[in-house]
């Protein structure tokens, strides 16, 4: 059955329509008007996300996997209508949505099973000392609890897996928390869609209406009275580096700051050592080509440049890239809005000197097609707009004339979600003398593989130093990300009757 959105905004359990709509801007089908939420309704939502969290913090672990779960089977039995209304706004191929709806159940399922676990809670106990000099110590327990409700803001690029309930929200919801999150005004029907989706569940699992709640709009107004609200208590947010570090000002500048965790993108730097490409230049050359375009090259983690060492090696390693790059067709973007910016960033770097244009491309209106850049070691440090994100499937070679000049580009560059080796044995010294500055660099390191495709798991790490994410402790990937929603609070001399059920019945 096809899913025809109300154009509303679902505040403590109720779909509210305001005065104010803005149009929906489809790939296919027709425009769809939504609501954008008042000041007011903002309130509101904020409001019952504090009312809800007097209960919902205290809920058992158990009781929050139940909901974590009742949310994956809601979506998972709206799964057809998600994905026609995902395709019809975004453009991308069902399979992709498909794939992309499994992993946010996943995800929603996995921290279901990690707060059961209980090893987030990092419990600690000293027992008491009475008779310890010169002083007794008194009896001290730790355990993590809920900061309290948080703002996510749904991401443009993945309108299931980072948005409505994306990994934001599932941690937040894993750690007690309400969430109220502002939807991408990129496709706010699949955003309602699954919004009644989490809906349904509370409703299921008895849980306080004001749990979850969905504003929507393309006013400025929507988002920063959001943050700014006091009952707002931390935000989560994957975008631009613009955008997010204007919500990090304002979670900054409030008369209560408090914590902002962004994922904002970076370059994604893949280091080819000699040894790699007289091994491997064309498989290296056409998995680069292949990671740099997939999705249109609208990944977090797309690998923008390639460091190489001059020479026949990474000739063969260009001229594979250039082939398979130049075989890849115009292929529809997220918005025109992305589709405008990724051409007018490509014709930017192309447009600073001592940078050689190996393959262009004319996208069309909402279209995005490969760009293949070059330049030397010497002019990428010399000019630092060289290092800026360019959304989309653009990749920039960049040849070194020695080790020297490779460990300059490491030291030189923002921070990163991730780095990559390209490496044979033979290359071990080499990646030896880089890997102490990529460390610093970023969240996540590679050795003989591509960035694109972030695994949802434990060990897992997306984020990285500023800019690449406002936190560089953080992650918004993995069963980790639940630590951005708790924080420590210690229980002195506290009787077994007053302390949080998972002190006391451990």
């Amino acid at each position: 059955m096809s899913f025809i959105p109300q154009g509303a905004n679902l505040i403590n359990g109720n779909w509210v329509r305001s005065l104010d709509s803005f149009a929906s801007q489809p790939v296919s089908g027709a425009p769809q008007s939504f609501s954008v939420a008042t000041e007011e309704q903002v309130h509101q939502a904020c409001v019952a996300a504090e009312a809800a969290f007097a209960s919902f913090s205290q809920t058992s672990r158990q009781q929050r996997a139940e909901l974590l779960n009742a949310i994956a089977d809601e979506i998972e039995a709206r799964g057809d209508a998600i994905t026609e209304i995902g395709t019809s706004e975004t453009g991308l191929p069902a399979a992709r949505l498909q794939g992309e709806r499994g992993r946010t159940t996943g995800q929603l399922r996995l921290f279901a099973q990690h707060i059961l676990n209980g090893d987030y809670l990092d419990r600690r106990h000293d027992g008491a000392l009475p008779d310890r000099q010169p002083l007794p110590r008194p009896d001290l327990k730790m355990v993590q609890r809920p900061v309290g409700p948080v703002a996510v803001f749904g991401a443009s690029n993945f309108p299931l897996a980072f948005s409505t309930a994306g990994g934001d929200t599932a941690s937040a919801l894993a750690a007690g928390c309400p969430v109220v999150v502002k939807g991408h005004e990129a496709h706010p029907g699949t955003c309602e869609i699954v919004a009644d989706a989490i809906r349904a569940a509370i409703e299921a699992t008895k849980m306080p209406a004001g749990v979850f709640s969905l504003v929507q709009g393309n006013a400025r107004h929507v988002g920063q009275t959001l943050v700014e609200h006091p009952c707002i208590k931390a935000v989560g947010f994957t975008g631009s580096l613009r955008g997010g570090r204007a919500l990090f000002d304002l979670c900054a500048q409030r008369p209560e700051p408090i914590p902002f965790f962004a994922e904002m993108g970076s370059i994604n730097p893949v280091f080819m050592l000699p040894g790699a490409l007289a091994q491997r230049a064309q498989a290296i050359g056409q998995g680069w080509a292949g990671s740099l375009t997939m999705g249109v090259g609208q990944f977090c983690t797309n690998p923008g440049i390639a460091i190489v060492l001059s020479g026949s090696d990474a000739d063969a390693f260009v001229k594979a890239s250039q082939e398979a790059l130049a075989g890849v067709t115009a292929q529809t973007m997220l918005t025109d809005g992305i589709a405008n910016a990724y051409r007018q960033g490509c014709q930017r770097m192309r447009g600073v000197s001592g940078v050689t244009a190996l393959l262009t491309s004319e996208g069309l209106e909402r279209s995005g097609s490969p760009y293949l850049l070059e330049t030397t070691a010497a002019n990428w440090l010399a000019n630092p707009e060289l290092g800026h994100e360019v959304f989309g499937p653009l990749g920039m070679v960049v040849r070194a004339e020695s080790p020297e000049e490779m460990l300059q580009i490491a030291e030189a560059l923002e921070g990163q979600l991730t780095c990559t080796l390209q490496l044979e044995d033979s290359d071990i010294p080499a990646a030896q003398d880089l890997l102490p500055t990529l460390e610093r660099k970023a969240g996540r390191l590679l050795v003989n593989g591509f960035p694109t495709g972030v695994e949802v798991c434990d060990s897992m790490v997306h984020g990285g130093p500023y800019p690449a994410s406002t936190n560089f402790g953080a992650t918004s990937v993995g069963t980790m990300a639940i630590r951005r929603f708790v924080r420590p609070v210690c229980y002195q001399n506290f009787p077994d009757a007053l302390l949080p059920a998972d002190l006391s019945t451990n």
